[in-house]
């Protein structure tokens, strides 16, 4: 039996959060379960992701290591990594499903718009993180150009949805930064008046996503037939669901994407409402932790940084559950860490690395 002198250098060795590691191994167990059904029992998909996990876990100690100083160091030459590897798909990009979204190396294929959801907050903490709050104009016009340019790239692929999490993200940390209530309700009018002049800009899919949200009878066997069918599985599974591997609707291959951005209505129907609430409760964990984390760090970059990151989890699942539930428009959100997608899985535990290595060194530092 370990001693407690070598249980804490355990601890400070691996900088390890035991009780976020333990909610992340509850729910990546989970989305392999939900994943063995969504996929008809096919074991090779579920090792798949099993492999792009245990990657994710692996990077996530590995990061959990790196000071929050060596972070700050890194993010401006990291940001324009992400910009040239975002540039490289654009010309070099491998195409699939109609976007140019990755970078295949052969051994490897990598979607850089999901690295930029850990990139972009970095550099925009790294800028603004010596600002004293509340932060100018001047110093949130550079925040939102930096956060603009890679929006942009992702847009174009096209990947709306990304691109969307992606600006969330950066203005999360410009947020956390310390904006002014007043600049902030203009800020939020500004883009509010721009929106119908962005219809004008969406490509012919994307608008029809938007108006199959307002009436999906519309066209119940073409853009509707996604949010119909996942609502009568979610719908179908009543208070306790129909049990794992036992969905009609999954089974019978009704829902479309059921293993990636639709995996939310395969859960739904074979474990029911207390399913749900408990990946809620799961989801609302480790979001709630990572705030706790964020709270207590020692200085602006890791309280930003920690801050951006928890909140874009929250982001991806709200946004995920409000489109496969019908409330949103379908873009291409994967539920995380339940969702089959290597890139996005890695990028996610590897968020969760940075949050332990904050939470390890609270100790104010001076850029």
């Amino acid at each position: 039996m370990l001693s407690k002198s070598t249980r804490t250098q355990q601890r400070h060795l691996f900088n390890l959060d035991p009780v976020l590691m333990s909610a992340l191994f509850v729910l990546c167990a989970m989305g392999l379960s939900v994943l063995y059904s969504a996929a008809s029992h096919e074991m090779n998909i579920v090792l798949r992701q099993a492999v792009h996990i245990a990657v994710g876990f692996v990077i996530l100690i590995f990061l959990a290591q790196i000071s929050s100083e060596q972070l700050f160091r890194w993010s401006p030459w990291l940001y324009l990594a992400g910009l040239a590897l975002l540039v490289a798909v654009l010309t070099l990009g491998y195409t699939g499903k109609g976007a140019q979204r990755w970078l295949d190396l052969g051994i490897l294929r990598f979607q850089p718009s999901e690295v930029m959801k850990i990139i972009l907050p970095m550099a925009v903490a790294w800028y603004l993180s010596n600002k004293p709050a509340p932060i100018s104009i001047s110093q949130v016009v550079v925040a939102v150009l930096m956060i603009a340019f890679p929006t942009w790239l992702i847009s174009i692929q096209p990947d709306l949805g990304t691109a969307l999490l992606v600006s969330s993200i950066g203005f999360f940390a410009i947020f956390l930064a310390g904006i002014t209530w007043r600049f902030l309700i203009l800020l939020g009018g500004i883009i509010l008046a721009g929106l119908p002049m962005v219809w004008f800009y969406l490509h012919d899919y994307q608008q029809q996503r938007i108006l199959t949200l307002l009436d999906p009878e519309r066209d119940p066997l073409g853009t509707g037939y996604h949010i119909i069918q996942s609502k009568i599985a979610i719908g179908s599974g009543g208070v306790f669901g129909k049990g794992w591997l036992n969905g009609t609707q999954s089974q019978l291959d009704f829902i479309p994407e059921r293993t990636t951005d639709f995996i939310f209505a395969v859960l739904g129907e074979e474990f029911g409402f207390f399913g749900v609430v408990l990946l809620l409760l799961i989801y609302g964990f480790i979001v709630m932790r990572g705030l706790s984390i964020a709270s207590g760090a020692g200085d602006t970059y890791s309280r930003v940084l920690a801050g951006s990151l928890s909140l874009s989890f929250f982001v991806y699942f709200v946004v995920n559950i409000g489109m496969v539930s019908g409330l949103l428009p379908v873009v291409g959100v994967p539920l995380p860490l339940i969702s089959y997608g290597g890139t996005s899985a890695v990028t996610i535990l590897a968020a969760f690395g940075i949050l332990m290595s904050i939470q390890s060194r609270r100790k104010l530092f001076t850029s």
